[in-house]
């Protein structure tokens, strides 16, 4: 262990022994701790944060890096008043702890209990939801200038980590940042990459000094002066001496430039230095301030300290050795079989490329890159900029893979439509975490990428029934050179299939049938394929023989295969991982439009809810969606009006 790890004691009943953080049930209780108690209490945060996550599991790195940092915002400014708001929120858990749940913290993404994220419904500390990257600044903006509109007390203080700082929304809210004035402060948890590494007493020494009120109204007399009728070149000499100067000491320039105060770099895990610095931020006259903070992903755990990594997020684990628990060996992800395929893919075509933004191991694409360097592109979190350079690839005769998970997917959509769809460019997405993702609740699930892409014209949308689905999904989207083509997939173990040797090309709009029957029909679309089968079996078995079909496509559908299901059985019953308006909302268009519906045909939709589901077990989650056997047999009883519905579900 590092001499700067903290040692993991135990308590007679194995929690770690933390007889400050037991003093403190939320920020006015830690106000009343002396300065130099903070140190000791950051200690016994961080011991407290490792216990409960080897519990829950969940995200550690982060938050074990922005320990002495959480410590330091809550002591120094008055939250809730003073508004903070983390970025991404897995960073968040320290913070939790914090603020009146550290008793629910071991519930942490688990049905019932804690959010991974911050989010408003659960604390009034949480002042705003974040799951996806780079909203912070744009949202402490909004807080600070409505308390400024007001005459509200308050600051409000945006947490963003550098990882964050790849997306142009954080420059975009950056740019409009002068009007908020002093009321917005801005820390960049800088955990990779640091302008100049703050080493030794010296760098602590400027560091107060520059954020200090005393150097703050210094600069502004220089600039001041420079603003005067003196000649202009000694104006102009004044300004460059003063950008020249600021920017050897702190490299600052490009923040400075887009109006804010720049104060560092200051060493995120000295917490009596962290506080001296936002004192004096917290009372500086005027102007937007950015404190650039540098930090260490995991600090404090050796483990995570030497794979970041590896402990971002982590399953439980014990505390001593790091061990992370392994799920019992399983058939491979989608993800992997996606990764796998698309390598192959790789081998026969070198006009095959693929693109992440800032996701490599969790869409499969470090395998790809690891084989194939220079045809694979990590442009960070830019999804809109990812979805418009595979489309300009595209156009220049690439086949671009664009590997995004559904629901970061959402934040390109104008891209998809208007760089992708509308000039018909054959762009591949493959989409994963399609569906209910479990403990990474509503922020976090695939439940619209159906919906948001079938309903543009020139676009192809395929859903994998299995893993064996999957690879020929995949071959068939290489080559599908007429338009843009999407590929979903959920983030869980496929079913164990032997993967075919040599991958088969479908044809485009073909669904299958997989059992036949005759009085009732399920339109399957994705991976509840499996969940259908077990509802035709209890459906045979109460005498109502059923078909299974998978559609294996959203759009274009077979209207052939529906309408010959449609005019042969006497129910019919979609069932998809997505919600209203995708493929149950097309067939009943396809039906009504077709005048099927005049026949009395009994046609039901089962389909996500139209909520927000909270974080829970996949299967749960399903279940309560009706999305499971026992649902689509309610359903189906339902719509013959049988007496035992209720003794179906049960």
């Amino acid at each position: 262990m590092s001499k700067d790890e903290i040692a993991v004691s135990q308590a007679p009943a194995g929690r770690p022994q933390t007889p400050l953080l037991d003093l403190v049930e939320t920020p006015p209780d830690l106000r009343k701790l002396k300065p130099e108690q903070l140190r000791q209490l950051s200690d016994e945060l961080r011991a407290e944060m490792i216990d409960a996550v080897s519990v829950t599991g969940g995200h550690l790195g982060a938050g074990l890096g922005v320990v002495e940092l959480t410590v330091a915002l809550h002591y120094v400014f008055d939250t809730p008043t003073d508004r903070l708001i983390w970025d991404v929120g897995h960073q968040a858990y320290p913070h939790k702890i914090l603020t009146g749940r550290r008793d629910r913290i071991r519930t942490l993404r688990q049905g019932g209990g804690l959010s991974g994220f911050t989010k408003r419904s659960e604390s009034v500390y949480d002042p705003f939801g974040a799951a996806h990257s780079s909203t912070s600044i744009s949202a402490a903006l909004g807080f600070a200038i409505a308390n400024k509109l007001s005459g509200a007390r308050g600051k409000a203080i945006a947490v963003i980590g550098d990882g964050a700082m790849s997306a142009g929304m954080a420059y975009e809210a950056m740019n409009n940042a002068r009007e908020a004035g002093n009321r917005l402060i801005v820390i960049l948890n800088d955990n990779e990459m640091s302008i100049a590494p703050p080493v030794g007493a010296l760098s602590a020494y400027l560091t107060r000094i520059y954020s200090s009120n005393t150097f703050l109204e210094i600069r502004d007399a220089v600039r001041q002066l420079a603003k005067k009728a003196l000649p202009d070149g000694l104006k102009k000499t004044a300004k460059r001496a003063e950008s020249f100067a600021r920017t050897l000491t702190t490299g600052g320039t490009l923040f400075e430039e887009l109006g804010f105060y720049y104060v560092g770099p200051v060493d995120g895990h000295n917490v009596e230095q962290l506080v001296s610095v936002l004192e004096h931020v917290r009372d500086a006259a005027e102007g937007p301030c950015l404190i650039h903070c540098i930090t260490q992903k995991g600090k404090g755990y050796s483990y995570a300290e030497a794979a970041a990594d590896k402990y971002h997020g982590v399953t439980k684990f014990n505390v001593v050795t790091g061990e992370q628990s392994k799920a019992p060996a399983g058939p491979p992800s989608y993800t992997g079989v996606f990764a796998k395929a698309l390598m192959a893919e790789a081998a026969r075509d070198a006009k095959i490329v693929a693109i992440t933004a800032a996701m490599p191991s969790g869409t499969g694409l470090d395998k790809f890159q690891a084989a194939y360097p220079h045809r694979t592109f990590d442009v960070g979190i830019a999804e809109q900029h990812a979805v418009t350079f595979a489309a300009g690839l595209a156009a220049q005769g690439y086949r671009p893979f664009c590997a995004i998970y559904s629901t970061f997917l959402q934040r390109a959509y104008d891209q998809v439509v208007h760089d992708v769809a509308i000039q018909n460019l054959p762009v591949r997405f493959a989409i994963d975490r399609a569906g209910l993702v479990g403990a990474d609740g509503s922020t976090h699930a695939g439940s619209f990428d159906v919906t948001y892409l079938a309903t543009l014209p020139n676009f192809v949308v395929m859903a994998a029934a299995d893993e064996v689905e999957l690879v020929h999904m995949v071959h068939t989207a290489a080559l599908h050179d007429s338009g843009p083509i999407a590929v979903r997939y959920p983030r869980s173990e496929g079913i164990g299939l032997t993967l075919p040797a040599v991958p088969e090309r479908l044809e485009i709009g073909k669904g299958r049938i997989v059992r036949e029957g005759k009085s009732v029909a399920i339109l399957s679309l994705g991976t509840r394929l499996g969940e259908a089968l077990k509802a035709a079996d209890v459906l045979d078995a109460k005498g109502l023989s059923t078909t299974v079909a998978d559609l294996r496509f959203a759009k274009p559908l077979d209207e052939a295969l529906i309408r010959r299901l449609c005019a042969s059985h006497e129910v019919v019953v979609t069932v998809e991982e997505g919600a209203v308006g995708g493929l149950g909302a097309h067939v009943l268009t396809l039906a009504s439009d077709s005048g099927l519906l005049d026949d009395g045909l009994k046609i039901r939709t089962l389909r996500l809810p139209d909520v927000f589901q909270e974080h829970d077990a996949p299967a749960k989650q399903y279940a309560t969606a009706g999305l499971d056997a026992a649902g689509i047999v309610a359903s189906v009883l339902g719509a013959l009006r049988h007496n035992d519905v209720g003794a179906a579900r049960a």
